[in-house]
């Protein structure tokens, strides 16, 4: 080979180089991402149909970008939902589905941002962050209300947040405002009352919709002015369903289903959908538990396995999931279990606490006229079903067709033709809860006591120390309410594990003065029981539906396990939610719980803060 075949190899060897390295890097080329969030929203946008509605920006927006249909916020109230999302974990799985409480993820887990840093993003939030989770680490490159991917390095891809609090629950309620939608013309669900507060109420939502979507525009003008659009995939969405009561913090589909717009530029197209189509829209079943899987997946990463939803974009795209799954734990300073299933028709909706009535008092849901109206009439006996549901117990099980009603107040639980579908959407609960562990059908004060030295989450994947099956089979047996389950109840009073002999005691308290009459011996061997949360639920089933001495026995329990410094907050907030139940007969509190500290000094997170407001809570009602 002479001297010039030598330089035209080597040349042809550097050029074959530079132009692979140039396709790997085309193949490597990650999109930008920007979310935009509207809080406390249903799909009540024009795009969706909605014709009361006037979002004239996010119209314009879905013509160029893919609405989804059936999207949902896994839990119907911020923090959860925000805990989902940040996790990629259930937060029933992680031990987080309690309002504002703050536990630890396993040290193998991240929070997605960390992901998406470690493959090259600049990840900003502004600026919400609000998650039931301790941050592992360095979790976003910033976090502040000045968090722009303008900060970040040149030709570096990013990641950002935007979070619009203009439609916010506490918006709704903010007076003076001058309405701009027609009360008269607002669409009300079956279950609210048509007062004028209501159509103010829901009027002024609307309003508030209008004001966001302006904000968006303003955001994403920001986009184009910096010449970015055509790099970058946009995903719009709200945070749960509005502040209107029975929507946000109800695992109804009033609150759970979202709107959620994706819009993906041309040089993108591949991580889109398969059913891509601008203008147009997916009936793909997709939650909050899917987007973290989902974020990864368009950056070009595998999402880890213990990530518990499934990529609906990008290189890891899964086959559409069968059900989406949401649920409702403590809200605030009120406790709750509750878990809901649907598929494309029907949704399912568990109530492992019916004996608590729908509306329990949530301070901050009683600051919204709606509320405080509806609740009245109520109490006057001014309304007629299904205006009456949210103020009345719950049944056990319930089932609605969204197609037929929307508003899901006429229950098929009893209807012979949708036995089968009953079936199958109460089986993929159970087969749900079992799958990723779910650790609710602990209280909460025991998923702390029991999770010491470990993460909630691994405490739950350990069989030995949480046998779930035993403990679900017991709240099964406790809450579907059936004459026949009281020899189950009796026996598991005896069981060895606490959080069956919970569920045994509440299964007691659930079915009234009956039921604990005929327990009442084994329900006084309660009051002395080792864990706190056997004993407190004991004492409200005495106090409640015992005779003059048991409530004398159930206070003395109560008096002892009130005071937060002493017995931490979860047990205090169990304890205070009974004393607020008995009412009148605990009179003899009073004194104490005047005095007693609100606070424990060993808790962390806003939790911290309920106790207070049940203390508030009992002290004015006794005050009238």
């Amino acid at each position: 080979m002479n001297r010039f075949s030598c330089i035209l190899a080597g040349s042809a060897l550097v050029l074959g180089t530079l132009f692979a390295a140039s396709l790997f890097a085309a193949e490597e080329k990650l999109p930008n991402i920007l979310w935009i969030t509207a809080e406390d929203i249903n799909p009540h946008l024009g795009c969706y149909g909605d014709r009361y509605a006037d979002t004239p920006n996010l119209d314009r927006f879905a013509t160029g970008a893919l609405r989804y249909r059936n999207c949902w916020s896994t839990a119907p109230v911020c923090a959860p939902a925000r805990t989902t999302i940040i996790s990629g974990v259930y937060p029933t799985s992680s031990g987080a589905e309690h309002m504002r409480s703050l536990v630890r993820l396993p040290d193998f887990m991240k929070m997605y941002p960390q992901f998406l840093r470690e493959r090259g993003y600049y990840c900003s939030n502004n600026a919400k962050e609000d998650y039931n989770l301790r941050e592992p680490g360095k979790v976003w490159d910033e976090s502040s209300k000045k968090a722009h991917w303008r900060n970040r390095q040149p030709d570096q891809p990013f990641f950002a947040v935007f979070n619009i609090e203009t439609s916010h629950e506490s918006q709704i309620r903010t007076r003076p405002h001058r309405l701009v939608h027609d009360p008269a013309k607002a669409p009300l669900p079956a279950y609210h009352p048509d007062t004028p507060e209501v159509r103010h109420d829901w009027a002024q939502y609307y309003d508030k919709i209008t004001e966001m979507d302006a904000k968006y525009a303003a955001r994403l003008k920001e986009l184009e002015d910096d010449g970015l659009a055509r790099d970058t995939i946009v995903f719009f969405y709200g945070d749960n369903g509005s502040g209107m009561p029975r929507s946000k913090r109800w695992p109804f589909n009033s609150g759970l289903n979202i709107p959620l717009i994706v819009r993906v530029p041309e040089k993108f197209k591949s991580l889109a959908p398969t059913n891509y189509l601008a203008g147009g829209a997916s009936d793909r079943l997709v939650g909050f538990i899917d987007l973290a899987p989902t974020l990864l997946s368009l950056a070009g990463m595998q999402p880890p396995d213990w990530m518990q939803g499934h990529a609906f974009m990008g290189r890891f795209a899964t086959p559409p999931t069968k059900y989406l799954h949401g649920f409702r734990g403590r809200m605030d300073e009120r406790y709750d279990l509750v878990r809901s299933v649907r598929n494309q028709r029907f949704i399912y909706v568990r109530n492992y606490m019916p004996h608590l009535i729908y509306g329990q008092y949530i301070d901050f849901m009683f600051q919204t006229p709606t509320t405080r109206a509806w609740k009245k009439l109520y109490d006057d006996g001014q309304l007629r079903p299904p205006r009456t549901f949210f103020w009345e117990p719950k049944p056990p099980e319930e089932l609605y067709d969204l197609q037929a009603d929307p508003s899901e107040v006429i229950n098929l639980v009893d209807s012979p033709a949708h036995q089968t579908i009953l079936r199958e959407l109460r089986e993929a609960q159970r087969q749900h809860a079992l799958a990723i562990r779910d650790v609710g059908f602990l209280s909460e004060a025991e998923m702390h006591s029991r999770s010491a030295g470990t993460s909630i989450y691994e405490l739950g994947h350990d069989a030995k120390r949480y046998p779930l099956e035993k403990i679900l089979a017991m709240a099964d047996a406790a809450s579907l309410l059936r004459a026949e389950a009281l020899p189950q109840l009796r026996q598991g009073l005896n069981d060895s594990d606490s959080a069956v002999r919970y569920w045994a005691v509440m299964g007691f308290l659930m079915r009234g003065t009956h039921a604990v009459e005929a327990a009442r011996t084994d329900l006084r061997k309660a009051l002395a029981d080792e864990s706190p949360s056997v004993r407190v639920t004991a004492a409200r089933a005495l106090g409640q539906h015992g005779n003059a001495e048991d409530l004398q026995l159930a206070l003395s329990v109560l008096r002892q396990l009130a005071a937060p410094d002493k017995n931490g907050a979860y047990v205090s907030l169990l304890a205070m939610n009974a004393i607020d139940a008995l009412g009148d007969k605990a009179s003899s509190l009073r004194e104490m719980v005047k005095s007693m500290p609100t606070k424990d000094p060993n808790a962390v997170g806003r939790a911290n803060g309920y106790v207070a407001r049940l203390v508030e809570k009992i002290l004015n009602t006794e005050a009238k």
